[in-house]
């Protein structure tokens, strides 16, 4: 996804000239040094929030109004939803949101702690990985939102340093009127004959939770699943919504590795491919607010509202983090699906050697991603 010059120095202000062990956290220099160590209170994350919606706002415009996320996406657009519904709430904070790959946002943030030049207040990302990993660093604050106790103890870190804002599931799915009455029943059926040429998926060596899919996929029905997948004539492209949007527009008939839900109206053009016995995934999506952020009022702001009940009985697939809340309707909560491996997820992006492992099988059978970004776009030397 190309990067526009004013986006890019929002991204990487002050970045280091180069990517080297001191950009990934690990130099033995002051600019790549680790925040001082946390308080007791800190680090039990203390009571829970009791102060409402109305109260943070006040505290936040107090602190200045200003409020920076990094969220994980696949297009720029892809959050303006929240974006607006965040400003029609809360009209007088200067909200930048910037979405891009998970991937790339978590190697900025490292670059930003590197040289001190740290530009977010909160992230938002799929990479589950580095908030253990930045927790460990003493790189979060320890925080817990209003209703934090309610949050489905998978979906949370005991002392706060993170918390998931949202459920999101991943599938194949198709487009009712291509399939008509010969709709796919399980995964297993994507490597009929049939199909061929009428399948758009995202690289699953691509995304890394696209990449957990297809190993679920692999597990279940082998490794002649992926070959014979590959002799589709599948069309691969970069990112999660390409799927959906081939079968929505009608150039395709099926997509593999894009978001959906199980509670589909029965009008609806699209149906999430999931059965009984069969894989699929979901996560929860995890936010934190940095130690080391210029906006904390704000961003404690942000967390309370993404966590709030109203926004949680918004989710747009039926699915809540807390426990509190009833799904919608025909739906179970989400860590109730044993076939969505929720608790598998974060322990499959825990293992990089093992991720790196199926990332290479992937493109052996699928061929090399297309699309990447051109050398400079990741925004880390000066003048990105």
């Amino acid at each position: 996804m190309p990067i526009s010059p004013s986006r890019r120095r929002l991204l990487t202000t002050g970045a280091g000239a180069a990517l080297g062990l001191g950009a990934l956290g690990l130099g033995s220099g002051p600019a790549a040094a680790s925040p001082a160590a946390a308080s007791p209170q800190q680090r039990s994350g203390g009571a829970e929030e009791t102060r409402s919606l109305d109260e943070l706002y006040q505290a936040a415009l107090a602190e200045g109004g200003k409020l920076v996320l990094y969220a994980g996406g696949d297009t720029p657009t892809q959050q303006d939803g929240t974006r607006a519904a965040f400003l029609r709430r809360f009209p007088d904070i200067d909200l930048t949101l910037v979405v891009d790959y998970s991937k790339y946002h978590d190697v900025r943030v490292d670059n930003q702690f590197a040289t001190g030049t740290l530009v977010p207040d909160v992230v938002q990302l799929q990479t589950v990985q580095d908030f253990v990993r930045w927790k460990s660093q003493g790189r979060l604050l320890s925080y817990k939102p209003a209703g934090f106790s309610q949050v489905h103890d998978g979906f949370k870190d005991p002392q706060g340093a993170w918390v998931a804002i949202g459920v999101i599931a991943f599938g194949s799915m198709y487009g009712t009127d291509a399939v008509g009455a010969d709709a796919p029943r399980t995964p297993l059926d994507l490597i009929d004959p049939k199909w061929k040429g009428r399948i758009a998926s995202s690289y699953p060596h691509d995304d890394d939770a696209v990449l957990y899919l297809y190993a679920q996929y692999v597990k279940r029905y082998g490794w002649e699943w992926a070959a014979k997948l590959a002799a589709q004539d599948v069309q691969f492209a970069r990112g999660s919504h390409t799927p959906g949007a081939a079968v929505r527009s009608g150039q395709k008939a099926i997509g593999i590795g894009g978001s959906g839900s199980l509670n589909s109206a029965p009008s609806s053009p699209t149906r999430f491919l999931v059965a009984e016995g069969h894989p699929f995934m979901a996560w929860g999506q995890r936010a934190a607010i940095l130690r080391q952020a210029a906006h904390p009022a704000a961003a404690r702001l942000y967390l309370n509202w993404q966590l709030s009940t109203t926004q949680q009985q918004a989710s747009f697939n039926g699915w809540s983090v807390r426990t509190d809340i009833t799904p919608a309707a025909g739906l179970k909560p989400i860590w109730e699906y044993a076939d969505a491996h929720v608790d598998g997820f974060p322990r499959f992006m825990a293992d990089r050697a093992e991720v790196e492992r199926w990332k290479q099988t992937f493109a052996l059978y699928f061929g090399e991603v297309t699309g990447a970004p051109t050398p400079g776009t990741l925004g880390l030397h000066p003048g990105a």
